[in-house]
């Protein structure tokens, strides 16, 4: 009879900046999209059409400053957090982790019922998720230029950086696209996860906890 431990991995801090993240995400591209194209009051005159496009504009600002402290979090924990939650754990820089990207590869293509077990994320993971970062850290970018133009730092870095506040807008909208598919990708794999492999991988959001089988 297979027997599992318990065995904590993630901190209290890593599961709010992951929520944070997620919700902040769903709010994003929702105001968002609306915000790209509104649709509610455009054929009124007058200001009665203004009130709707103001409020999602703030709700759109206020999950922008949620977004941008759990990426400020994220990057703390990157370089402060426990073992599994540093950037080191998830760099395909040993001979371990190497070994670990190519044997998840081959599981999740359905050719190796292998499964190399980590407490912390498998490299294929930890690799999306830190390029998921760095999307992040543009999209901060991008929408601080557009949300500040006037101020003299944008006026000269924003303008080099990004071109006009069209262009930065463009660059905005395309790499939230990301963000999507990135949320879909991420929730089937979980789930995929969950059904194969007795680990708690979505709980331990919620609990810190993973289940490791006894050797």
């Amino acid at each position: 009879m297979v027997t599992y431990e318990k065995q904590r991995c993630w901190s209290i801090l890593l599961r709010l900046f992951h929520w944070m993240f997620a919700l902040s995400i769903v709010v994003l591209a929702t105001t968002g999209f609306y915000i790209n194209n509104p649709w509610a009051g455009n054929m009124i005159e007058g200001s009665r059409a203004w009130p709707i496009t103001s409020y999602v504009r703030y709700i759109h600002f206020i999950a922008a400053y949620t977004f941008s402290s759990a990426v400020a979090i994220r990057l703390f924990l990157y370089i402060f957090g426990n073992k599994q939650e540093r950037v080191l754990d998830i760099l395909p820089v040993t001979g371990r982790n190497l070994k670990n990207l190519f044997s998840t590869l081959l599981h999740y293509s359905y050719i190796s019922d292998k499964h190399d077990e980590r407490l912390g994320h498998n490299l294929l993971a930890g690799a999306t998720y830190l390029i998921t970062f760095f999307a992040a850290l543009f999209m901060i970018l991008s929408g601080f230029y557009m949300l500040f133009p006037e101020v003299a730092f944008w006026q000269k870095w924003g303008v080099i950086l990004l071109g006009s506040q069209q262009q930065a807008r463009l660059y905005h909208h395309l790499v939230m696209w990301w963000f999507i598919i990135f949320s879909v990708i991420h929730v089937y794999f979980l789930t995929w996860n969950d059904i194969r492999h007795p680990e708690g991988l979505i709980s331990s959001m919620f609990t810190g906890v993973k289940f490791k089988q006894k050797v």
